[in-house]
Parts: structure tokens; sequence; C-alpha cells
């Protein structure tokens, strides 16, 4: 048997997110069929994490198990000729059996994009979230540094506990302007269930001037969901890349 890895992009609008789910278009269920078709079985994928539904990814990764003899460019080609177009795939890589999409990786990095026009663009309606009033980016920066480091983040967990534990170490946490568009990226060891829109919606109150940015460390510090800020819409949220230890060709920051 094979281990390959995949790397895949998608538009999340019209998944019910990646995980397979009953009655309901998920992002693993289209990608296993048409890798049940190409190889004439239909393997159980793991990817590097769960995205929900709306939400978006640059650069997704899984593996599966297959006896297929398909060279590994062939099965790129072939997945993009028959899955739909909000679904690609970007490579496919033979690994060592014992590499595991989500056990093995040691960062993911997400991406949530604020659509900061007075007024919405449309064309970006999919992909962002609208924040007609200008934001205050310096601000939000400054109030982000809070987060910076190991902590529990069960503020920014909903429905705390999903996991065994809340604590979570975030390497880099970066606000950026460019043009109307507001980028906020966070790179961690780990995410729980809507941490980084949990951390976005809360950084736009302190960008609004709604909060000061010493809110935002007492809401970490208070470990209590309701201190902190509302969930930000799916649609602006996309995860960008997963990191590993092995020499990958996926280390990039689109």
């Amino acid at each position: 048997m094979r281990n390959i890895k995949l790397l895949l992009s998608y538009d999340g609008t019209d998944f019910f997110g990646w995980q397979r789910q009953p009655n309901h278009r998920t992002v693993q269920q289209v990608v296993e069929e048409a890798l049940g078709a190409l190889t004439g079985v239909t393997p159980s994928m793991n990817a590097s994490g769960r995205t929900d539904a709306g939400v978006h990814a640059l650069g997704q990764v899984a593996h599966f198990y297959t006896a297929s003899r398909h060279p590994c460019e062939v099965i790129v080609k072939a997945l993009n000729a028959t899955l739909p177009v909000d679904v690609r795939i970007l490579g496919a890589w033979d690994m060592p059996q014992s590499f595991h999409a989500t056990l093995d990786a040691k960062s993911k990095m997400y991406r949530y994009v604020i659509d900061n026009g007075r007024v919405a663009d449309p064309f970006k309606r999919r992909y962002s979230y609208h924040v007609y009033k200008a934001l205050d980016v310096e601000a939000m920066q400054r109030a982000s540094r809070a987060l910076l480091g190991r902590h529990d983040f069960r503020s920014f967990e909903t429905n705390w506990p999903n996991r065994t534990s809340s604590v979570r170490t975030i390497m880099s946490l970066e606000v950026l302007r460019q043009g109307d568009a507001v980028w906020i990226e966070v790179e961690a060891d780990g995410f729980l269930y809507n941490m980084v829109r949990s951390i976005a919606g809360t950084l736009v109150q302190v960008g609004m001037k709604r909060r000061p940015e010493e809110w935002v460390r007492e809401a970490l510090v208070a470990e209590d969901r309701r201190e902190a800020g509302p969930t930000a819409p799916p649609e602006g949220l996309f995860m960008v890349v997963v990191r590993y230890s092995d020499s990958q060709p996926l280390d990039f920051k689109p």
C-alpha cells in the first residue's frame, strides 16, 4: 500500500465543511469519490484539520492509502479532470507509511480577510467579512500581542470544551492592510473550534474603537468565551498553509 499526500485548494462556500456528513456536500466526500472512481477503491482520507462550512483552503493537506500504481502526476491530472470546479489538487507525493497529515503537522496558518471598504464589494462577498467602519489596524496589531505565546484559549473557543486541553501556542499573529482589505494572519501549533474567527471578531471590536486594546488581554485571562468578542462569519477564513518537519514542498505563503 502506498501512502499519498495531497495538497488541496478549495472554495468552501458551497461545502458543508471538510468532514463527511450524511446528506451534506463536503470536501472529503467529493475528493474520496473522485479517488474511488480513479483507483477502483474509495479511500478514507485524513486531513491536517477540519474546516467548517463556508471556510476556504489555499493549502489543505490530506493523505490516503492506496494500492493504485498511478504515478502522482497522473493522480493530480485525473482528479482535477473529474472534481467539481470548487476543488483543486495542487500536488501529490508518495510518503512513508508512517506519515499522518493530522498528527505530523507542526503548525498551521490561517488568514482572516476583511473587506473594509465603505461599500461592500460584491465580488468579495464570498471571501471576506464586510466591516464598513474604518479599522485601526495599528491598534488591532498592538492588542493582538497579548495572544502570542502559549495560553489557555478557552475564551476564543465556541462551545468549550471541545478538546482535552484548550492550551495552544500562537507563534505569529499579524494584522495587515492592503487598500480596503485587512488580513489577520495567525499561525499556531493547533486551533480550537472557531478560534481564529473568535480572535478576528474580537480584534475587529478593537479596530472599530468599541473596545480598548487591553480588553483582548483581559478576555484571554478570563478564560470565559463570554468575555471575548463575537465569532466572525466563516466566509472570511482561509486555511493558508500546514507546516511539517520534513523537507516538503508545502512551505509557502500564498
